[in-house]
């Protein structure tokens, strides 16, 4: 305990000496950190109130920093606070310079008022932050008046972002639309010019006249001779009734006459049921001889593709004897990819070139389109007939084929301008002022970097056909906002 006056006064000067010390640091370090109003007004600077959330206004700070949500906090400058929106609906000069329509220049577009995208009842006079939401107000143009006449999602972009989009656009044009389709083919035998000759009746072979596969034969050169008992006793049949009909044909019984008449008919109609000529039968009507070999002819002119005819050989029906082929026109079997075969149709003209017969060409017709998909390779096989007078398309060659598929005269655009969502396609047009309009579309073939337009757009219009994309995502936006208005 102290008991000297002079002590007690000493102890209490020393510990307010050592409380204006304390105070004078604690001043220095709080204003040091914070960059207080006093010392920014000293020099001369903007005078800051206090600082705050961008998205949440009504959260102050009294240093800068970063809010909780991680955004830079804002200052609020003395001068603000006097605005009549309130505190929060002004941005510094650096964020309002930035806002779109800020500017007055000439030529700009005019801004009304700026609005809440969120709640677009809120209306302010110049650009700041909403007070409930904490979003960047966006200007109401007033040419934005002519826009709510346009479908939903049209955009406004000024003529800076689309430099910047990369945004470049295609005239709509109306031409006329030729795509080839090429493919490989193979030369086949045309199946229905094939002849495959055989004997109606056992026998033997006697003579044989074309002996080799590859020999041309004309229509009627003799073959082979056969030799047959059967055929022997067949023609020994037919002169005795013919001689009976010269006998009893005339008898003055009608039954005993036209019996005599009926066995020479059944006679003769077995001869050529047997394939023996009108003109053999002649010859044994004028000799009465029977013939022991009978000659066998050729049914069509064309090419020995087979051949099991040797002398001595012994033959039945089920023989095939000889296999000849009309060469004179030819099939080519093409395969056409399933999602061309719409395009192909019975008469189309069909161009086939070979690499061993440069510079020369060949032109037939489809004939036939076959009715099944090959599982493997997923193709259609189309059948091509040509003409083929001087036999340079030989069966197992390999072709190139070029069908050409006329669409007529239709509305074209470039591929690239469709956007294509799966269930719908739509592309951008080009409007004056900046303009740009969503249009669905309902597309026909597409080919060759061009998409043919059935419907939803006019020649003379015109497309985006770069920076879309972009511009998609704008529209949705701006469909998206209109709906939480709504």
């Amino acid at each position: 305990m102290l008991r000297s006056p002079k002590k007690l006064i000493a102890v209490v000067l020393l510990i307010a000496a050592l409380g204006v010390v304390y105070m004078g640091a604690t001043h220095r370090w709080f204003f040091g950190h914070t960059g207080g109003a006093t010392a920014a007004s000293a020099s001369g600077e903007r005078k800051v109130l206090y600082w705050y959330d961008a998205m949440n206004p009504q959260h102050h700070y009294n240093q800068p920093g970063k809010a909780p949500d991680g955004m830079d906090l804002l200052p609020q400058y003395a001068e603000q606070a006097a605005s009549p929106a309130g505190p929060s609906s002004a941005l510094p000069p650096a964020d309002m310079a930035n806002m779109p329509g800020m500017s007055t220049k000439d030529g700009e577009r005019k801004v009304l008022y700026w609005y809440d995208p969120m709640h677009p009842a809120y209306k302010s006079d110049k650009p700041g932050i909403a007070p409930d939401c904490g979003m960047t107000l966006v200007p109401k143009y007033a040419d934005d008046e002519s826009m709510a006449k346009m479908p939903m999602g049209t955009v406004t972009i000024t003529p800076e972002k689309q430099v910047m989009a990369g945004v470049r656009t295609a005239l709509v044009e109306r031409k006329s639309l030729v795509r080839d389709i090429r493919t490989t083919t193979q030369i086949v035998a045309d199946e229905t010019k094939i002849a495959h000759i055989h004997v109606k009746v056992a026998g033997y072979i006697d003579q044989v006249y074309v002996d080799f596969v590859g020999q041309l034969v004309k229509k009627g050169q003799p073959l082979f001779t056969l030799y047959s008992p059967d055929l022997v006793s067949a023609e020994e049949e037919y002169l005795i009734a013919k001689r009976g009909n010269a006998t009893l044909g005339v008898a003055p019984f009608a039954e005993v006459s036209q019996g005599a008449q009926s066995l020479l008919q059944s006679t003769r109609q077995r001869l050529k049921l047997w394939d023996i000529s009108d003109d053999q039968i002649k010859q044994l009507d004028q000799t009465g001889k029977v013939s022991k070999d009978l000659t066998f002819y050729s049914p069509i002119t064309g090419f020995v593709t087979d051949r099991k005819v040797f002398p001595q050989a012994s033959v039945t029906p089920d023989t095939e004897l000889y296999t000849v082929s009309d060469l004179s026109t030819v099939w080519a079997d093409a395969d056409i990819y399933e999602y061309e075969v719409p395009f192909v149709h019975l008469g189309q003209r069909v161009t086939l070139t070979l690499s061993y017969y440069p510079g020369k060409t060949y032109t037939g017709t489809i004939s036939y389109i076959y009715p099944t998909v090959d599982p493997q390779t997923r193709t259609v096989k189309v059948r091509i007939q040509l003409p083929n007078p001087g036999f340079d398309l030989k069966p197992q060659m390999f072709a190139d084929a070029e069908l050409r598929v006329d669409y007529g005269v239709k509305i074209v655009v470039p591929n690239e301008a469709v956007l294509d969502a799966g269930t719908e396609q739509r592309v951008f047009v080009v409007h004056p002022g900046g303009i740009f309009e969503p249009r669905k579309v309902i597309l026909g073939p597409v080919f060759d970097g061009n998409a043919a337009v059935l419907s939803g757009l006019k020649a003379g219009e015109t497309v985006v056909v770069s920076g879309n994309f972009l511009i998609d995502s704008e529209s949705n936006l701006k469909d998206a906002m209109s709906g939480m208005q709504h």
